[in-house]
């Protein structure tokens, strides 16, 4: 297989991976809006905020253009008629599993945006700990104003379950691997299950990061 067919598959990973982290933040913009009873404007705010505001803050920082989403305009269809669907189709009944279920497409989320983050910012020529960082970013900032617009406190910054921790992490296993010249493949899809196979785990097992003390 020559380098341009690598070179192609590699750029279709990873378009792939990020649509999928559009997803499911999008998804969990959606369903934190339907929680708070939002009509169906602020459905659509709230899960594009989510969806793209991780990834805007790396492309800023990184002086990257155009934005994926101004790039993507599909995708930007996509979420808003997804949003629309939601609202027209979910119910009284539906909004209380929608406190469980957000953190479900909030762990795979981070994950996969996480790992984004840390690949385009080492395509770019960053430091490794600027990596890491730009991972964390794109992983948490989506989250962070979906909450904010929605009159919350981050989850990320409150529940002293381990979030950006994680991400954090996991771009340095990214680093590693790649380091080791580890296929492009693996060193993507191992930080994308360590971060949030991680997060399921600290859900279902209920760990706690350190607390102020009363």
């Amino acid at each position: 297989m020559n380098n341009a067919v690598i070179d192609h598959y590699g750029l279709m990973l990873r378009m792939g991976i990020e649509f999928s982290a559009t997803l499911a933040f999008a998804i969990s913009g959606i369903l934190a809006g339907a929680r708070k009873h939002l009509d169906p404007v602020g459905v659509c705010v709230v899960s594009f905020l989510a969806a793209f505001g991780g990834g805007t803050l790396r492309d800023l920082l990184l002086d990257r253009r155009p934005f994926y989403w101004v790039e993507s305009v599909n995708v930007v269809w996509l979420i808003f008629a997804i949003a629309f669907g939601a609202v027209l189709f979910m119910r009284k009944r539906h909004y209380e599993p929608t406190r469980r279920l957000i953190q479900v497409p909030d762990a795979l989320g981070l994950g996969l945006f996480a790992t984004v983050g840390v690949d385009a910012a080492q395509a770019a020529g960053m430091p490794a700990l600027i990596c890491v960082l730009m991972g964390v970013i794109t992983g948490v900032f989506g989250g962070v104003l979906r909450d904010i617009v929605c009159n919350e406190i981050p989850q990320a910054f409150s529940d002293h379950q381990p979030y950006a921790l994680l991400a954090f992490l996991g771009g340095w296993l990214y680093l590693l691997l790649e380091q080791l010249k580890a296929p492009d493949w693996l060193s993507l899809f191992a930080c994308i299950f360590f971060i949030a196979g991680s997060r399921f785990v600290a859900i279902w097992r209920d760990w706690r990061l350190p607390g102020w003390r009363a």
